[in-house]
């Protein structure tokens, strides 16, 4: 616990904020459209996000929260090829401000905005370059040995866990270790919560969790509210699956405030509007080529002149002040919900109530511009205006109470219907079967190459390393969503048709060395800590019995 611990709250808040983006990685052609989506990260949330855990901790503000990362977005972090393309991309991005300042130098209501974009950028390239070194893992390293954020993994690719493994525990058993393995390199310790990728939960998920060490993780809030026996304090606190892990439901009122674009806060007709880009918006092409697609296609700068101002298309011009403002208004109102929910739930429990909030971290700067304000405000407010609640953490929650009660989660996502609907629509449910197959042909190479040669053993290597690439749940999502389906769409067939190669190959006993070697050098997902064995066959073990009866309170 924090030095927060002196207070005698109601209740506990749970900040959670899960950072993930698809592994992108392209030696061959730079500036590709999802390569730039990292960058773009990078410069409007995830810096943004740690300047304000570091002004925090600096002033000594207490505070405690979640940050997941998946390993996917700490592999891109940490990659040079990728470190050397974002420090050219902040450069044309400056190169584009300084132009930016120019063009509107002459119109008082833009000039500002524009101003406010260079000193920006000039402001993360510093930070990036200075401050930390190009190492932004080595920064959330910092953060956690200072005790404010606590750091929490993902599976190795953010799988769909409950289709991608329907058939075959291998491949969840291999989504869990890579990540795990990659989480202890780069931090020295064990995570003791595991992130869902999708909040996609089956009965069995539990079990490979506990058997890798891990304590907790959260789902949507359908899939504990029905879980057998039903909670007894709903989403509100925990429940312990059969085979011991706790699982934290995300509460809906909370997520509600900021998620929803209706009702959430991001809609505020003040705040930043993300759709209108002079990517876009500028009818100058000439003037815009050199900062667009490499295909010469449009698409978003992160310059953005205007405001939500309405529903409609009609959107008035955008005023940071005025921003700011309604930021700090939004803070003490998600301050105020929080302590009157906190307050009213413990008028009910017999127990400290568990308040969960989980967000994605890209919502955070990216998508609402300024949340990185709202959110520093947030945590400011919490820590000296109010003492209704604590900021806590799953693992802090579960070392004060050690004994929650038994029950079994429903399979269940968050998505669209919250029961995997997402992952398996037409335009996308044709991949399980490939997946599955693999995950088969995976299984027999392992059996088939108990003590590979040298060559041998990269090729299987490699093999598995394109296999978990294919089970990314990004590939399902964008061919759902189908505003990258093209692009989904080949780097799922490329990964599983470089798997089926390689595996062809090494039954045959002809594997091609140089091609082996340009694969690796593209596709080098987690280096050295690959080992092809992970995929071993392993059958899961009879079901616990059915729970049929919920504890008394503190049984």
């Amino acid at each position: 616990m924090t030095e927060m611990s002196g207070r005698d709250p109601k209740g506990y808040v749970g900040l959670l904020l899960h950072a993930h983006l698809p592994y992108v990685r392209h030696p061959e052609q730079d500036g590709i459209l999802p390569e730039r989506w990292l960058f773009e990260a990078i410069t409007e949330c995830y810096i943004p996000l740690l300047q304000v855990f570091e002004r925090l901790t600096h002033d000594g503000v207490p505070f405690r929260l979640v940050f997941s990362l998946t390993p996917t977005l700490l592999a891109m972090w940490n990659d040079e090829l990728l470190r050397r393309r974002y420090e050219l991309y902040l450069d044309r991005m400056r190169e584009l401000a300084d132009r930016e300042v120019s063009r509107t130098r002459h119109d008082h209501r833009l000039a500002p905005v524009a101003r406010m974009y260079r000193d920006r950028l000039k402001w993360v390239s510093g930070v990036y370059a200075d401050s930390y070194r190009r190492d932004l893992v080595g920064a959330f390293r910092r953060l956690a040995e200072a005790g404010t954020v606590e750091l929490a993994t993902s599976a190795a690719t953010h799988a769909f866990l409950p289709l991608v493994g329907a058939l075959h525990r291998s491949a969840i058993e291999a989504q869990v270790e890579f990540g795990l393995r990659l989480f202890r390199r780069l931090f020295a310790r064990d995570p003791a919560g595991f992130w869902l990728p999708e909040c996609g939960y089956r009965p069995g998920l539990d079990q490979v969790l506990t058997e890798k060490g891990l304590s907790w993780t959260c789902l949507e809030a359908h899939g504990v509210l029905f879980a057998s026996p039903r909670p007894r304090y709903g989403v509100h606190a925990p429940v312990v699956t059969p085979a011991g892990v706790a699982v934290f439901g995300r509460d809906p009122e909370s997520s509600k405030q900021v998620w929803s674009g209706k009702e959430g806060y991001p809609g505020d007709p003040w705040y930043r509007e993300y759709y209108r880009d002079i990517g876009y918006d500028l009818d100058d092409y000439d003037y815009l080529r050199p900062f667009l697609a490499p295909d010469g296609s449009r698409t978003h700068t992160g310059f953005k002149y205007h405001r939500v101002t309405g529903p409609g298309d009609h959107k008035e011009v955008y005023e940071p002040d005025r921003a700011y403002e309604r930021a700090d208004v939004h803070a003490g109102h998600f301050m105020w919900a929080r302590q009157k929910q906190v307050e009213w739930l413990a008028g009910l429990f017999d127990r400290r109530p568990f308040v969960l909030a989980p967000y994605d971290a890209e919502l955070f700067g990216h998508w609402w511009f300024e949340g990185p304000t709202f959110l520093e405000l947030f945590l400011r407010k919490q820590a000296y205006d109010q003492k209704d609640f604590r900021l806590v953490t799953p693992t802090d929650y579960l070392a004060e109470h050690p004994v929650n009660q038994p029950s079994q989660p429903i399979e269940s996502s968050w998505g669209w219907k919250g029961y995997n609907e997402v992952w398996l629509q037409g335009r996308n449910d044709w991949i399980y079967r490939h997946l599955h197959k693999a995950a088969e042909v995976m299984e027999g190479l392992v059996a088939g190459f108990p003590a590979p040669g040298p060559l041998e053993l990269r090729a299987l290597n490699q093999a598995a390393r394109e296999l978990l690439l294919a089970q990314a749940s990004d590939w399902p999502f964008m061919m759902q969503s189908g505003g990258m389906d093209a692009y989904a769409r080949h780097r799922f067939t490329h990964h599983l048709g470089w798997f089926l190669a390689l595996a062809g190959q090494l039954r045959e006993g002809r594997i091609d060395g140089r091609w082996l070697g340009e694969l690796e050098r593209s596709d080098n997902l987690f280096g050295d800590l690959i080992d092809y064995r992970v995929f071993g066959y392993r059958a899961w073990p009879p079901a616990p019995q059915a729970l049929v009866r919920a504890p008394a309170a503190g049984r």
